[in-house]
């Protein structure tokens, strides 16, 4: 108890202090689809991936305290690190299928954590999902958590250069409804629900 009041703490100093600035002023930021976003129970929040800095921005726009698996090198970033761990991100060596990566979600996830899970495993250089993992299908299956599909729209190129002068692209973060989890465990149902969930974040992206 005393460890996860201490992390909400920092959450939320990390958030206002350094995220807000970032998220409000430099990228101008917008959330469409607040209502949709449970407010008691936990859930699985289900994006696409275009940026380093989406899991800081989501989980700020979002207002829930969201643990992101992320790619283990990504602690070593300063700063980034730094955020990304006070968020309560966790380190991911072989992606979603490692067991201990899975074994760690489950028990976020009994623990009325919500987790955030970036479909596609990996950065996309056209910022949509092309090739969605089963994970997070299959998370939900074994926790009966919704999905809840969201779109990060721009963060696959935050940062452009005219004359050498930065131009920074406006974020809008969409929130679709949320997905009832799979009912049972087999290839075709988390197969069916993953595409569903693909087209759900790629209509939302447009």
């Amino acid at each position: 108890m005393k460890n996860h009041t201490i992390q909400k703490l920092v959450y939320e100093l990390v958030s206002k202090l350094f995220v807000l600035p970032i998220y409000k002023f430099v990228f101008k930021g917008q959330l469409i689809g607040r209502e949709n976003i449970p407010q008691k129970d936990s859930f699985i929040m289900v994006s696409n991936h275009g940026s380093l800095l989406d899991p800081p921005l989501l989980g700020h726009a979002l207002g829930r305290n969201i643990s992101f698996m992320a790619k283990a090198e990504l602690f070593k970033i300063p700063f980034l690190g730094f955020i990304i761990k006070a968020c309560g991100a966790y380190p991911v060596k072989r992606g979603i299928a490692d067991k201990n990566t899975i074994k760690t979600a489950c028990k976020k996830l009994s623990n009325d954590n919500s987790i955030g899970i970036f479909i596609d495993g990996t950065r996309q250089k056209n910022g949509r999902v092309n090739k969605p993992k089963q994970g997070a299908a299959l998370l939900a299956f074994k926790n009966q958590k919704l999905l809840l599909p969201v779109a990060i729209v721009n963060s696959h190129r935050l940062i452009r250069f005219k004359l050498f002068f930065p131009l920074f692209s406006k974020i809008v973060i969409k929130v679709g409804k949320p997905v009832q989890p799979p009912q049972s465990s087999s290839r075709d149902e988390l197969n069916l629900l993953t595409m569903h969930l693909k087209d759900e974040i790629n209509n939302l992206i447009g």
